[in-house]
């Protein structure tokens, strides 16, 4: 991982492999640029680049009001300056969607294209209230072995999983201690979320229609709790283009080595060409 400096002087983590378009990878809420590690290795032909935001992962920690989706995207803009990358197809999971999103609005010529996964512009209560279980918290652990073990148990709607799969997962996304697991990221980005959870609800749809000339496809999974199927069938009547792929036995979210995802990812970059 390499790093560069924001204008408020932290480190930020991010990787850059391949050659050709660049395609700019943002992870979800609580993970880090290793989200992308089962969809790496399938797109051998782009520039593919990878973002821990601050907080998360290799990122320097910050303070808790900058852990925001505009601050979050205006430290994307800063990365493709650092790289001097003028446009970029960027593929946005969960968190990283909306922040794909808030580009659309602030920063649309530096994009070539926007990939949401299990992410739109309306996020089911169901999907936020399972969230803030464990947000900021460490795992209940003391073991990556107890924690593989548990987690067919505890990630309903992924069916289907070799338990393989699950230990990727876990160590991707734990950190061992003598005292047990720990979370890879700041707690206090719980207190970010909470924050925004005691405002009024803001209108993401004027968001997803800053996206409009822009090549766009939504992947989601078959049993997500966050990006209900309703959302979605709004989401292609306002753009009939919209490339759609739901994941069978796939909750929120797919790792997006499916079938069904990779031939929407393949299919999107060639219009983003």
């Amino acid at each position: 991982m390499k790093k560069f400096t924001t204008r408020d002087q932290l480190q930020l983590a991010y990787s850059d492999a391949g050659e050709g378009m660049p395609v700019l990878c943002l992870p979800g809420l609580t993970r880090d640029s290793r989200d992308f590690d089962y969809l790496a290795p399938q797109l051998p032909d782009v520039r593919l680049i990878r973002m821990d935001y601050r907080g998360r992962g290799q990122s320097d920690w910050a303070d808790p009001s900058t852990y925001t989706v505009p601050t979050e995207a205006s430290d994307v803009l800063e990365l493709l300056d650092h790289l001097k990358i003028e446009r970029a197809a960027v593929i946005g999971t969960s968190r990283g969607g909306l922040i794909a999103m808030t580009l659309a609005a602030i920063a649309k010529d530096r994009l070539r294209g926007i990939c949401l996964n299990d992410i739109g512009p309306e996020i089911a209560q169901s999907g936020l209230e399972v969230i803030m279980t464990y947000i900021g918290r460490n795992p209940s652990f003391r073991t990556r072995e107890e924690m593989v073990a548990a987690m067919p148990g505890i990630m309903p709607g992924f069916d289907n999983v070799p338990m393989s799969r699950w230990r990727e997962e876990v160590e991707r996304h734990t950190v061992e201690t003598p005292d047990g697991l720990k979370i890879p990221y700041d707690p206090k980005l719980r207190d970010a979320l909470t924050a925004i959870g005691e405002q009024p609800v803001t209108d993401l749809w004027p968001l997803f229609d800053e996206m409009k000339g822009l090549p766009l496809a939504v992947i989601r999974g078959a049993n997500s709790n966050l990006l209900n199927h309703e959302t979605v069938t709004v989401m292609g009547r306002r753009r009939p283009d919209m490339i759609v792929a739901e994941v069978p036995d796939r909750g929120h979210i797919p790792f997006l080595d499916e079938p069904e995802a990779l031939e929407a990812i393949h299919a999107w970059l060639e219009i983003c060409l």
